[in-house]
């Protein structure tokens, strides 16, 4: 059954997997609920001399496997559930490409967009008093998610380090790099899509020098894409898109001339040398590879039956719903699920935590070699899994990230 509330997709999730591995019903129940979650209220000082009150969470699902990391959103339409499901599939994340790391998520309920850079502040400040307890290196460890940046995180561990009365760069990633922060951070989650679609291309024959790629969504992780894909690979990007609507050329469009006409126009519609496309052709394009990275649900029973890719790399959170993902598997497209595809994120964000923790910084050809060395690690545990099985890539996902979750439950004498 369809439903809007991420949460309940979360749990559904759950459920399949569950019954893939015939889980005990207690076991089953407890993975179901978030372990801790806790709701703070806080008055931040406006610009304007007034005081507003604001709503937080900071959900702990489960730290079987250490301490729980997870993102920290401001935005004005945020939600428990959402909160809930998005520390679930961090769970699963973590367990997936196997770091010593539960999964957790925050968020306060605030429009950043309309807040000066002094409110930002304050209300950083607030919200890490808030749930000060309730966090740390060896606990809980947040880092940047929708609307928030290093700039941010910066903040957020100056107030928790001046609370404990001593530095803890630890208890946040995603930092300036000179306060802590990892060299190759910045394209990470990009770059771990990309490892995963190389060995994908391995494994169905299919020579990447050349390959045509669309990508949608041209934010953060879509621009890295589109330029490690040509600079990597030798892909050709062939259509790229925004909220605005999409640009398409046959010949491959110039990475550099569309993010200079997006700097200055805000899109990437009527770049120049370029057709305008909608989303919706974008998605259904005759590539080779598909990067959807940008909304949830994208990709529905409706136009699943019309994807034309060979590989669909989810660098987004949930761009496939679960009926579509049946049809796709059916058609033999090989998708690479979101929580495998874009895990690239949270391991660079493991290893800054190592790296705070012994006070030395890598370089940045030792990140992307450990970092190229998890995602392959993860590809193909959950590939093996998918063809003994019978099972798409999700699922298989699933059962990796969730058996490895169950088995730290069981040794620890909690099930």
């Amino acid at each position: 059954m369809s439903t809007n509330n991420p949460f309940e997709i979360a749990r559904q999730q759950i459920d399949a997997c569950a019954q893939i591995l015939k889980l005990e019903s207690h076991v089953h129940e407890f993975l179901r609920n978030p372990m801790f979650e806790v709701h703070v209220s806080f008055p931040v000082r406006m610009d304007d001399g007034s005081t507003k009150i604001f709503q937080g969470f900071r959900v702990q699902y489960n730290d079987a496997k250490g301490p729980t990391k997870g993102g920290i959103r401001f935005h004005p339409e945020e939600t428990i559930d959402t909160v809930r499901a998005l520390a679930a599939w961090m769970t699963w994340k973590c367990a997936l490409v196997d770091l010593p790391l539960g999964g957790g998520k925050g968020g306060v309920i605030c429009n950043a967009k309309e807040m000066s850079k002094a409110e930002l502040e304050r209300l950083s400040r607030g919200y890490i008093r808030s749930v000060y307890q309730f966090i740390g290196p060896d606990k809980d460890v947040p880092a940047p998610d929708v609307y928030t940046n290093p700039a941010i995180m910066a903040w957020m561990m100056d107030e928790y380090s001046k609370i404990a009365g001593k530095n803890k760069f630890g208890v946040i990633t995603g930092k300036p790099i000179c306060l802590g922060g990892s060299l190759g951070r910045g394209d990470a989650t990009a770059r771990g899509g990309m490892y995963t679609i190389r060995e994908a291309a391995k494994v169905l024959g299919l020579e990447l020098k050349g390959a045509t790629i669309a990508i949608q969504g041209f934010g953060n992780a879509g621009n890295y894409a589109a330029s490690l894909a040509r600079d990597l690979f030798g892909c050709k990007i062939v259509a790229v898109c925004d909220s605005k609507g999409g640009a398409y050329c046959q010949q491959g469009i110039d990475h550099d001339g569309v993010c200079q006409f997006k700097a200055e126009t805000s899109s990437v519609v009527d770049c120049p040398k370029t057709e305008r496309i909608s989303n919706e052709d974008l998605l259904e394009m005759d590539v080779d590879i598909l990067i959807p990275a940008a909304l949830e649900n994208v990709i529905t029973e409706k136009n699943a039956p019309n994807i034309k890719a060979k590989i669909v790399a989810e660098l987004s959170n949930g761009p496939t719903t679960p009926e579509a993902d049946e049809i796709l598997h059916e058609k033999g497209i090989h998708v690479i699920p979101d929580f495998l595809c874009n895990a690239g994120g949270v391991t660079v964000s493991y290893f800054e935590m190592v790296q705070n923790l012994y006070m030395y910084a890598w370089d940045e050809a030792t990140v992307h070699e450990r970092l190229d060395k998890k995602m392959t690690l993860a590809y193909h545990s959950v590939l093996k899994t998918s063809k003994s099985l019978g099972i798409n890539m999700r699922k298989a996902a699933y059962v990796v990230a969730v058996q490895r979750v169950v088995e730290a439950m069981k040794l620890r004498g909690w099930v």
